[in-house]
């Protein structure tokens, strides 16, 4: 890879979005795909403002540690960069300013999280008094769109006075966003694609809402390459999927179908860390036109690092995460609590690690937890590594280890890239 390499736009191919929480772990990102072989996609700069808040690192800092690892490592193919959760235009200038590429929309701020569960005659007030950020409500309303999977979306009345009181305000705060990027990215001629993220909701996306959202955001000029729906089923930070893995199928074949009808563009699974058991069916319900985004995970695995490295540090973080879990979790989706996992106090290091590190379907149980602790350790990033001394103490070992660090990555997203691989 050259010194002038920039990152650049991947189109409608196959992606993975690598986020890196301290920026160590490119060099096992890469080696990851080097391994697989996979023909995806790699974004390695990936970070949200809201990370680059809790870690105190700035988007500049992002993508030179990004692309100094994988000059390092010697990746030397296409590289995307994905600004993630944006909301204002400062979010899009400080990240467009340092040359990232894939840009996604976040206007969860604007979506009406009640709206599912609004009686009729509240639907209607509510509809009333938003009419005005809907007025696209009429040219739906009647129309059925008869999909190749055999499933139907009907744009009754019903289903279209719900999208608009749910999605009416953020499909508006959608648009204008897109707009100020494509005004930054033509002031200064460079390339550029949209990401819209829907998924932060209570309640699975419909078809219908899918197909108006993403209507919209094409018919108002939006370059849009991936679009995240809220699957149906659970799926929680740092765990395996958690649902109907058939009904999935079905579902995320007729979403497929709306991406190709509209677009074509991409299903984007926010959340995708270790969701191994939906993976192959993404890819083939996609037919390959996907975007799976992680993060916390190489989080985790360089506390996995730590736990072979440095058991009394690793001690030490699970403590101060079951300390600060419950406040920390405040915007995440999780099931593990203090209570349904050991402390620890009595497990051996390697117990500990299974306990709090583990996420495979294939490891031991037995030794004391129902919920898997890694989601309190997920969760707890941010205020373990702006802490005066766990922060430090974790990036030290990381830098005396570098080579179990870059191990311990490419071996995890190796069964990603390859599970998804398995679909294509």
């Amino acid at each position: 890879m050259s010194e002038q390499q920039k990152c650049t736009t991947l189109g409608l191919s196959p992606s993975f979005g690598f986020g890196d929480r301290i920026g160590l772990a490119t060099p096992g990102h890469v080696e990851a795909m080097k391994r697989s072989g996979s023909g995806i996609e790699p974004i390695f700069p990936q970070q949200s403002i809201r990370e680059m808040t809790r870690t105190q690192r700035t988007a500049q800092q992002v993508m030179d540690d990004a692309l100094n690892g994988a000059k390092q490592a010697g990746w030397d193919g296409r590289i995307g960069a994905d600004a993630d959760h944006l909301k204002t235009p400062d979010d899009v200038d400080v990240t467009a300013a340092v040359g990232f590429t894939f840009f996604t929309i976040d206007p969860s701020d604007d979506v009406d999280q009640k709206a599912d569960d609004y009686d009729e005659s509240t639907l209607r007030e509510k509809f009333e008094s938003i009419r005005e950020s809907a007025a696209w409500y009429d040219n739906y309303i009647g129309k059925t769109i008869d999909l190749p999977t055999g499933s139907t979306i009907e744009l009754n009345e019903q289903a279209c006075m719900r999208a608009a009181v749910k999605y009416g305000s953020a499909i508006k705060r959608a648009l204008s966003l897109g707009d100020y990027i494509k005004k930054v990215h033509s002031d200064k001629g460079a390339d550029y694609e949209i990401e819209l993220s829907v998924d932060e909701t209570d309640q699975p996306t419909t078809l219908a809402e899918h197909y108006i959202i993403a209507d919209q955001c094409l018919q108002g000029g939006m370059k849009l390459v991936s679009l995240a729906p809220r699957f149906i089923g659970e799926l929680e930070k740092g765990v395996d999927y958690k649902g109907d893995v058939k009904a999935l199928d079905k579902s995320l074949h007729d979403h497929a179908a709306i991406a190709e009808l509209l677009g074509p563009y991409k299903l984007s699974l926010h959340s995708g860390s270790d969701k191994l058991s939906m993976y192959g069916v993404l890819a083939r319900a996609t037919r390959g036109r996907f975007h799976v985004k992680t993060a916390g995970t190489s989080y985790l695995e360089a506390l996995r690092v730590v736990a072979r490295h440095d058991e009394a540090l690793f001690r030490r973080i699970v403590q101060f995460g079951r300390e600060r879990y419950d406040v920390d979790k405040a915007t995440y989706h999780v099931s593990a609590t203090v209570d349904t996992v050991t402390p620890g106090d009595d497990l051996s290091t390697e117990q500990l690690e299974k306990v709090y590190l583990e996420c495979w379907s294939d490891v031991p149980k037995g030794v004391g937890f129902t919920e898997p602790g890694r989601q309190i350790l997920h969760c707890t990033f941010g205020s373990t590594l702006t802490d005066p001394e766990l922060g430090p103490a974790v990036r030290e070992v990381l830098e005396a280890h570098p080579e179990t660090y870059k191990e311990v990555l490419a071996d995890h997203f190796s069964r990603h890239l390859e599970a998804l691989a398995s679909g294509m």
